[in-house]
């Protein structure tokens, strides 16, 4: 790869993952969610694989915990889906309750919708993360260039 590219690759990365929180950030009032922020965010990690390569990218980021993301991810979601049921509530039922007080962080308010989001987040890019780092490992090997 060239210079220029790996330059932009390496600009691109930081943009990637704000468009990435954002897209989680509003997704429960508006268009977008977690596993669309999740893709955004797998797209400037792949991006990175692609300028550097599998050793640099696999260096430069903490693609070990790509496992431990996506089980603490599905724990999430699963705790947010299945959590009102031990309290006799449907499952998915949202906290707060509708009028009743919300949390607030900023001007963004706190609630499972979003808790539920960033649980498939972590799910959805600890996957996506893991398998492009497991394909160009792969890749690599077929080369002859042996193990990380």
């Amino acid at each position: 790869m060239t210079v220029l590219t790996r330059v932009i690759a390496r600009l691109l990365l930081p943009s990637t993952l704000i468009t990435a929180i954002a897209v989680l950030v509003k997704g429960y009032g508006d268009v977008g969610d977690g596993f669309s922020a999740a893709v955004i965010a797998a797209f400037g990690v792949l991006l990175q694989y692609v300028a550097f390569g599998h050793r640099a990218a696999a260096r430069a980021l903490p693609l070990r915990a790509m496992p431990a993301v996506s089980f603490a991810g599905l724990l999430l979601a699963l705790l947010v889906t299945f959590g009102p049921v031990l309290r006799g509530q449907a499952p998915l039922a949202h906290s707060p309750a509708p009028g009743a007080d919300v949390i607030y962080l900023g001007t963004l308010e706190l609630h499972t919708a979003l808790v539920f989001d960033l649980g498939v987040f972590l799910l959805v890019f600890g996957f996506a993360v893991g398998a492009i780092d497991l394909i160009a490992g792969a890749t690599d090997r077929e080369r002859g260039q042996g193990p990380l």
